[in-house]
């Protein structure tokens, strides 16, 4: 009896024991915010995000212009001539690899090894990158946040993320910064008859010959400042394609546009693009990829300088800003570098002004 009293005894005495070492109740809601993505998913997040893996590099782009602090590693490491157009603590973050883009190449194990607060991705949000969400916050327990990547979404979107992470003053002033931007666009455009506006082609790829049709992500930029995309009738709207020297004779654009010196070349030099207006014309334009392309690769707010250099290289009677101090502007806001004079030099002969 007296045993069986000792035994009852220490059963209680551990029990009290284990309660104060166990939460009072379930440990998400004291650690835990409800947010809602731009899908209109409802995701618990940490209420203090310290870790935050982009899944693909759109996503990478926008975590490093907003916090580049809570970045823990790239898609895809920067090339060695981008490094100094990046903050020091960034440049040489580990390549961890990416989830969404062309094929994913990180595994599930290392996702989860790489212990991030969160996951995000920016850009489309269609109903296959809603269920690549679902499926990898289910399998990981890592909350996955979608962010609308669309142009015109751009400041609502920095606005929502720089919530998200606690960065609301940084998410504004961005915010106001694509703002601006996009209402001097419709400034400019509004005032340039249609028949006036230029007929484009993006050129991409290992020879030009890669491009973006309308109505795809990667060339949104061509609609957003007036322009007409000539690539039409290759699949249907949205999306990457390879097309013909034929094709592209058949468009006729009467300018050209890429970020890739050696596209650049090629189509100065090689005899297929010699017969489009275009090239006839020397209006090819060669614009910044440094740290990240200025048109593209990849399409995230990056984009928002492309503006600036499309507006005074396609309507230079239209702009009175100086595109030097605008360039300068950019690079020290969004990327928190100061470039150099002779970097801003080379990108403003590069495309021409």
């Amino acid at each position: 009896m007296a045993a069986a009293a000792g035994v009852k005894r220490r059963a209680l005495l551990i029990g009290a024991l284990l309660a104060t070492l166990l939460p009072l109740g379930p440990v998400t809601p004291a650690q835990a915010r409800s947010v809602v993505d731009s899908t209109g998913r409802q995701v618990e997040v940490p209420d203090t995000i310290t870790r935050v893996f982009a899944a693909g590099p759109p996503a990478n782009v926008f975590l490093y212009v907003l916090a580049p602090d809570k970045m823990i590693g790239w898609g895809r490491a920067p090339r060695d001539e981008d490094k100094p157009f990046l903050l020091p603590a960034a440049r040489d973050l580990p390549e961890l690899g990416r989830l969404t883009g062309r094929g994913d190449t990180i595994s599930i194990e290392r996702l989860m090894a790489s212990h991030p607060d969160v996951i995000i991705d920016f850009g489309v949000t269609s109903d296959t990158y809603r269920s690549l969400a679902d499926r990898i916050q289910s399998q990981t327990g890592i909350p996955y946040l979608l962010i609308d990547g669309r142009f015109e979404n751009t400041a609502a979107a920095l606005r929502l993320l720089s919530d998200i992470l606690g960065v609301r003053e940084r998410g504004e002033a961005l915010a106001r910064a694509a703002e601006a931007s996009f209402a001097e666009v419709d400034r400019v455009v509004a005032s340039v008859p249609i028949s006036a506006r230029p007929r484009i082609y993006l050129a991409r790829g290992i020879d030009g010959f890669e491009t973006g049709s309308r109505g795809s992500i990667n060339t949104e930029i061509i609609e957003r400042v007036g322009a007409i995309n000539v690539v039409e009738g290759v699949r249907d709207t949205g999306g990457i394609a390879r097309v013909s020297p034929e094709q592209v004779i058949s468009w006729a654009p009467d300018t050209i546009i890429t970020m890739e010196p050696a596209i650049y070349r090629a189509i100065m030099e090689r005899p297929e693009w010699q017969v489009i207006p275009a090239v006839k014309q020397r209006r090819v334009i060669l614009a910044p990829n440094q740290p990240f392309g200025a048109l593209d690769l990849p399409p995230s707010v990056n984009r928002l300088i492309g503006l600036k250099l499309l507006l005074h290289k396609l309507y230079p009677d239209k702009v009175s800003s100086d595109l030097r101090r605008e360039l300068r502007e950019f690079y020290r806001l969004f990327y928190q570098v100061e470039i150099s004079d002779a970097d801003l030099q080379r990108f403003i002969d590069a495309i021409g002004n």
